[in-house]
């Protein structure tokens, strides 16, 4: 179980020094995402992304609507510092640095918290995370609050773990018991069960409008040694990453070696790939109480 506290601090820390990987892994759902907020987001005002992570679906939504301004919220100050650095990067690129200082902005801190400062949002965003709420309907209710009437909320999370074969085939190298859904935990998938999300999304002040299932592409590994390279993205990231550094030297190397046999047989055109089982929900933030 993975919850706020930890990305604020060791969590947080790792996905930063390894955001080149997971931006890899993402990439397919980002595309997902990303034409999903698109097809919803209005042409002005202001949105906020939640969890924005190092920032790519900030900046995706800044350059496909320029009249917006956008502000990334996330516990993690690694992860908001490569966010902001990407940020200038884009904009010296694109020789807009003064334009782009005014519409996008990145903050530390629980969206819970900082949305409302912000107040009278025209949408709300969210790749992954919002799946570590501790409390996720005092959390969406902050964010309902944050939000103009009718504004779209549009988020992605992970469906079932034995939909999402790269952790199902993680746990049966590792033997894992997979845990029961239908109960909220915070973690990759917290939001697995849509009846669920659909409550916790009703409880909070959200009109649910949808969620579309998609499987897309998931890229562990590369290189050279696209084996190697998936073994050091799992050490580091993900359900195996917290079995892995709890194990004796010898039985690590057993357990490595179980996980490199489950992704031999992924490799396809010299990548290590698996699917991700996504849902991408969209919401409406109802009147204020």
């Amino acid at each position: 179980m993975t919850s706020g506290a930890d990305w604020s601090g060791r969590v947080g820390a790792t996905w930063a020094a390894e955001w080149h990987r997971t931006e890899r892994a993402f990439a397919d759902i980002a595309r997902v995402l990303d034409a999903a907020i698109t097809a919803t987001a209005p042409v002005a005002g202001r949105a906020a992304d939640v969890g924005c992570g190092v920032g790519s679906t900030t900046l995706a939504l800044a350059a496909a609507r320029p009249g917006l301004r956008v502000i990334g919220v996330d516990l993690a100050a690694p992860l908001v510092a490569v966010a902001r650095e990407r940020a200038r990067a884009c904009a010296r690129e694109a020789d807009d640095d003064a334009d782009r200082e005014r519409r996008v902005d990145f903050l530390v801190g629980d969206a819970a918290a900082v949305l409302p400062t912000l107040g009278g949002l025209d949408l709300i965003v969210s790749r992954h995370g919002v799946m570590f709420f501790d409390d996720p309907v005092v959390s969406f209710t902050a964010m309902a609050r944050a939000a103009r009437p009718g504004a779209p909320l549009v988020f992605s999370c992970f469906r079932t773990r034995e939909e999402n074969d790269w952790a199902s085939a993680l746990g049966a190298a590792l033997g894992a018991t997979p845990r029961p859904t239908g109960a909220y935990a915070p973690g990759p998938f917290g939001f697995a069960d849509r009846a669920l999300t659909r409550d916790i999304l009703a409880a909070a002040g959200w009109r649910d409008e949808g969620a579309t299932r998609h499987d897309v592409r998931y890229v562990v590994g590369s290189g050279d040694d696209p084996i190697a390279d998936a073994l050091a993205f799992f050490r580091r990231i993900g359900p195996a990453a917290a079995a892995l550094a709890a194990a004796e030297p010898d039985e690590r190397a057993v357990m490595e070696r179980r996980i490199a046999a489950a992704l031999a047989p992924r490799i396809r055109d010299g990548a290590v790939a698996f699917t991700a089982a996504i849902w991408v929900w969209v919401a409406r933030a109802g009147e204020p109480s």
